[in-house]
């Protein structure tokens, strides 16, 4: 499994990447799955909404597009992720940059995982996942440092 990180036209985010790593590949494990490749592109808003433009059609911000190239059990894609939104969202929920930066990196990765939140009742699902696997972040991985 080869989890690789880049920046798009912003400066990389101060985050733990071998942490942040174990953490991807345990969340994996953990739905039973194998892991493929996985990218992640932190981008600003502008990145994001050009891609958001070109590939679905869709003129607005957002904080995350992901790109599924996932087949049966092996979970491969790429997650483009704008620091921007991701900062105004940490502002707007009252949570750390850190604590939505991975909230949303989480949310990409379910994605690939299968989950969707297009309904309401999908739209819950996918919180209870993402709270599950945040609070996986902080039991198991606490203790090696900065995430």
């Amino acid at each position: 499994m080869n989890i690789l990180y880049y920046s798009e036209n912003v400066d990389f985010p101060s985050i733990n990447k071998l942490v942040i790593t174990q953490w991807v590949k345990e969340v994996i494990c953990h739905y039973k799955c194998k892991g493929g490749n996985i990218n992640f592109i932190f981008c600003n808003d502008n990145y994001l909404l050009d891609i958001n433009k070109q590939f679905l059609n869709h003129d607005y911000y957002t904080d995350i597009i992901t790109f599924n190239y996932s087949t049966s059990k092996k979970i491969s894609g790429d997650l483009f992720i704008s620091l921007d939104t991701v900062f105004s969202n940490s502002e707007k929920f009252k949570s750390s940059f850190t604590t939505e930066l991975h909230r949303v990196m989480i949310h990409g990765v379910l994605h690939l995982l299968g989950f969707n939140d297009k309904t309401k009742q999908e739209e819950i699902s996918m919180r209870e996942n993402e709270d599950f696997c945040l609070k996986l972040l902080d039991e198991v991985f606490n203790g090696n440092g900065s995430v």
